[in-house]
């Protein structure tokens, strides 16, 4: 993939309000590899044997008869063994030509060698109240918030849902509302999640309401749903699975998510807890080609570390982010589309520890070539709540992890010794060069909120500290930008169709 242009920004205040969203980077990673290639061919093996030998617990009769009649065994033991045929097969027959469309033109998701898209994610409980800045239960509105905020940050690239709507009760409208939600706040691709195979149609039926048919949605699939389809260690989690043979054949894309806890539902080595991973993810990824051969399924290893001392999630840690590389780099390995989270930062606040934690574990995911970083933004207390400054803080960090991914120039163009000569024997610096002032128009990403001005200059302003002007434009963007997504005959549609818990009311400005 080839470095799109960086876009021209303002030093302060750009990106508010209703202004147009600029144009996402395109970048691609992988020039960081954690394992070499004798590791990385002990990991596959291991996962290989672990699926032959051990496989997979608990597994439903609808993955059973997939399974075993590709050839599959169920053992005496009551679990489901996956011969190395098995694997081959799918391994060649699975999809990797896996885009996720957007409504917006210019936002589609090529997942593909080691193009980078980092998004939005978590499935929170809390929000961080954006006025009094105490945790609270969030809800729906609080979800359609996110997802037009999410809407005017350009850097952030997707909108996975972020928050569970808790005001809404029933799982299965929960989910339908939750889908609902997204769709009407963000053009983006949106990601969600289905709780029972009821849900999936549901989701269905509304994307092929939005898209205008069935075969128009499957031609660009703008919704994809997140399946957690293991209960580390090796056990299918039966409703899920179910969830994803029922997605696969519906022709939603399908985000296959396992997550192990090292030390605690996997093993305590890095090397163990991956190769453990990868045989679950690949589980569920046979299942999914298995039910549609044509399905667009997504690899998505995603361990966590657990702090041994408290049994809490270590999501920003250093271990955590050699973890996530070394996952990213098996799904390399495939050659599979693939996901995995980066930015779950143990800080309640987005402070210097949000900041660090989330720039280490989201660059290296970049840099080792994730196509897909859900997490990267938006989170705080290890994924248990949402802020909406840190989303506006983290589109700033999302702009510089991208933008270190571009690649080097290097020819006569831009080393030109004796072009240096010339201004050394001349003007003495750079600065008047028309070269200086070309690149200056192309080849820097302006932060939107970074401050780099002067300490006097930055004191005469009051000296604010970086969450001010975050809670500031987080403001001005949820109190203008309204977006008529859905539009209004369509809406009307949904609405007699469907038990939509978002009043209209709650869509416009007050």
């Amino acid at each position: 993939m080839t470095e799109q242009p960086v876009r021209r920004g303002r030093r302060r205040g750009g990106g508010g309000g209703g202004s147009p969203a600029a144009a996402p980077l395109r970048m691609a990673g992988g020039r960081l590899d954690p394992l070499g290639a004798d590791a990385v061919a002990a990991i596959d093996a291991a996962a290989r044997d672990i699926l032959a030998t051990v496989g997979m617990g608990d597994a439903p009769a609808a993955v059973v008869t997939l399974v075993c009649e590709a050839g599959g065994v169920l053992d005496d033991g009551g679990r489901l063994l996956f011969p190395a045929a098995l694997v081959n097969a799918a391994l060649t027959g699975l999809r990797r030509d896996v885009v996720l469309a957007a409504r917006a033109p210019g936002l589609d998701m090529v997942l593909s060698g080691r193009a980078v898209h980092l998004g939005s994610g978590g499935a929170a409980p809390m929000v961080v109240d954006l006025e009094t800045g105490l945790y609270r239960p969030s809800t729906l509105a609080d979800l359609y918030d996110a997802a037009r905020l999410v809407d005017r940050l350009p850097h952030v690239q997707f909108f996975s849902r972020s928050l569970v709507a808790r005001d809404v009760e029933d799982p299965r409208q929960m989910d339908l509302n939750t889908a609902y939600a997204s769709l009407a706040g963000t053009t983006k691709h949106v990601m969600t999640s289905a709780a029972s195979v009821e849900a999936v149609a549901d989701i269905a039926e509304l994307c092929v309401g939005i898209a205008g048919g069935a075969d128009a949605f499957r031609a660009r699939p703008f919704l994809s749903l997140n399946i957690n389809h293991v209960v580390p260690p090796l056990r299918f989690a039966p409703e899920a699975a179910e969830v994803l043979i029922a997605a696969a054949r519906a022709g939603l894309p399908v985000q296959v998510n396992t997550f192990g806890q090292l030390g605690a539902s996997s093993p305590v080595t890095i090397a163990g807890c991956v190769a453990q991973t990868v045989a679950e993810t690949l589980a569920g990824m046979i299942v999914a080609w298995l039910a549609n051969p044509e399905v667009m399924a997504v690899f998505g290893p995603r361990p966590m570390v657990t702090d041994l001392r408290t049994g809490a999630m270590a999501g920003g840690s250093g271990e955590q982010a050699l973890l996530t590389s070394v996952a990213v780099r098996m799904a390399q390995h495939y050659g599979l589309p693939n996901s995995t989270i980066a930015g779950a930062t143990d800080s309640k606040l987005p402070d210097a520890q949000a900041g660090f934690e989330k720039c280490l574990n989201v660059t290296m995911a970049a840099q080792t070539g994730a196509n897909l970083v859900t997490q990267a933004a938006g989170m705080l207390a290890g994924l248990m709540a949402a802020s909406f400054e840190a989303y506006v803080i983290d589109n700033d960090m999302l702009g510089a992890v991208l933008r270190s991914l571009a690649p080097v120039e290097v020819g006569a163009a831009t080393l030109s010794p004796e072009g240096i000569g010339t201004v050394v024997r001349g003007e003495g610096h750079f600065l008047g060069h028309a070269d200086t002032f070309a690149r200056m128009q192309s080849d820097f990403l302006y932060p939107d909120l970074a401050d780099r001005r002067t300490p006097d200059a930055w004191a005469a302003a009051g000296a604010p500290d970086i969450r001010q002007p975050a809670r500031d434009r987080a403001r001005a963007i949820l109190a203008s930008h309204f977006p008529a997504h859905l539009p209004p005959e369509l809406d009307a549609a949904l609405r007699a169709r469907f038990d939509i818990h978002l009043p209209e009311t709650r869509m416009r400005p007050a």
